[in-house]
């Protein structure tokens, strides 16, 4: 405890880590202050809404905002979807590759048009927001009036949002995008326990404290998953004879990671466990097989729901791996700095040898987010609130532990670089892009 308050006073004993503490606090503050002021022209108490599948997970990101018709309903949840959109096309088109490669202007041009395409998606799922979210008797106003006013409102609140989040990154500590989601994850958090806790009352006190141990070693288990790599060891020439590249030099490792998609497939994944419901229940008045097929896929706590679930998650791992880890360049990269992988042949070879080891270990890593992603609903049928049950598991957590651990990481380098001790004893806190091997 002693090494810990010492640890609070090197931090704010650092004017320019003490300033960005206090800046990402005040932008913090303003997001969540927010997402209680409700659209104009809205009854909140005659909403009608239902915390389940995706939409679920909108509001939970959202800390409720969502499910309340705040000007943050929307969040910064369609500029997320805007920037996965424009990664996409750079992967797959010759036009923003070329662009990617041209530097800072290059990367200016694509905020820009990140920017554009957010004001697009957010017009398109303010539209949709509106009409099926918001019910005729929650109205004051005539159903046109407040569409025409509110797509405006969730447009310039989606693009402040926004701006809140670059100027966490440029003024305060971490990413300030991902900062955002993970404050409206964990302000559910207390709600939730104290949710759990009176469902269980007092009879039930040991019941609740083995529940909070459980998500402890959830959220250990989750850290584990976040960082684990596989280290793929590399040789650097002393020097190049002809086309015989001479061993001997600097040896350094290649970090391949376990989980390199990150919470991405969950999210590709939870956005398409909608569909079978939707296409059943066209159906369901004509079919009995529909109609139960509408009925099981309706709740995330059925076998087959989660079993199509873990099965999506699995490929679009796979899948978003693929595109995001080209062992090609990474052979092409290690060729052109004269480094190579001991025993192995660069060029094709390498590229084969880095393909193989990606596909072992993404493998394993892909049945431990799908298990990581249905423990919310086996939470569930074990007796717990659904609130509390989505902190066990899924896009929350992993989202909450990567920001946690990457804002621990800035704070870290801030210490170490003025000599102060760390935040822990095993040596440096590792966040993302910083892996223990497994």
């Amino acid at each position: 405890m002693k090494r810990f308050i010492e640890t609070i006073k090197n931090i704010f004993s650092i004017e320019e880590l003490r300033t960005r503490i206090l800046n990402t606090l005040l932008f913090i503050t303003i997001f969540r202050l927010g997402s209680f002021v409700v659209l104009p022209g809205i009854e909140p108490d005659r909403m009608n809404f239902s915390a389940q599948g995706l939409l679920g997970l909108l509001d939970t990101f959202l800390g409720g905002a969502f499910s309340k018709a705040s000007i943050f309903a929307l969040g910064i949840m369609p500029y997320i979807s805007a920037s996965i959109a424009i990664q996409l096309l750079t992967m797959a088109l010759p036009y923003f590759q070329k662009m990617q490669k041209e530097g800072e202007s290059g990367r200016k041009k694509l905020n820009q048009i990140t920017r554009v395409l957010t004001i697009i998606v957010t017009f398109a799922q303010g539209l949709t927001y509106l009409k099926t979210t918001v019910p005729d008797e929650a109205l004051l106003v005539s159903r046109s009036i407040f569409t025409v006013s509110s797509i405006f409102i969730l447009i310039a609140g989606t693009m402040f949002c926004m701006w809140l989040g670059e100027r966490i990154t440029d003024k305060g500590v971490g990413n300030g995008i991902s900062m955002l989601i993970m404050i409206g994850i964990v302000s559910r958090f207390p709600g939730a326990i104290l949710q759990e806790f009176s469902s269980r009352g007092s009879g039930q006190i040991l019941v609740f404290v083995l529940e909070i141990v459980a998500l402890y070693f959830v959220i250990m288990g989750a850290v584990m998953l976040t960082q684990a790599v596989r280290r793929v060891p590399i040789q650097y020439a002393k020097q190049v004879v002809g086309n015989r590249i001479v061993g001997g030099g600097q040896r350094q490792y290649l970090p391949l990671k376990v989980n390199a998609a990150g919470v991405m497939p969950i999210i590709f994944a939870q956005a398409l466990m909608f569909v079978p419901s939707v296409v059943a229940s066209l159906f369901a008045e004509t079919s009995d097989f529909a109609s139960n097929v509408a009925t099981i896929f309706a709740t995330y706590t059925t076998w087959q729901y989660n079993l199509l679930f873990a099965f999506l998650i699995i490929v679009f791992t796979f899948f978003y791996t693929a595109i995001s880890v080209n062992p090609q360049q990474i052979a092409d990269d290690m060729k052109r700095g004269g480094g190579f992988v001991p025993g192995i042949k660069p060029g094709q070879q390498t590229s084969e040898y880095i393909s193989t080891i990606l596909d072992r270990i993404t493998f394993p890593g892909s049945i431990l987010l799908a298990l990581v992603a249905i423990l919310p609903a086996l939470a569930s049928l074990l007796g717990m609130t659904s609130s509390f049950a989505q902190f066990f598991g899924g896009t929350s957590l992993l989202i909450m532990v990567g920001v946690v651990l990457d804002t621990l990481q800035q704070i870290e380098s801030y210490l170490l670089m003025r000599r102060y001790e760390g935040l822990m004893k095993s040596g440096r806190i590792k966040g993302r892009t910083e892996s223990v091997a497994v």
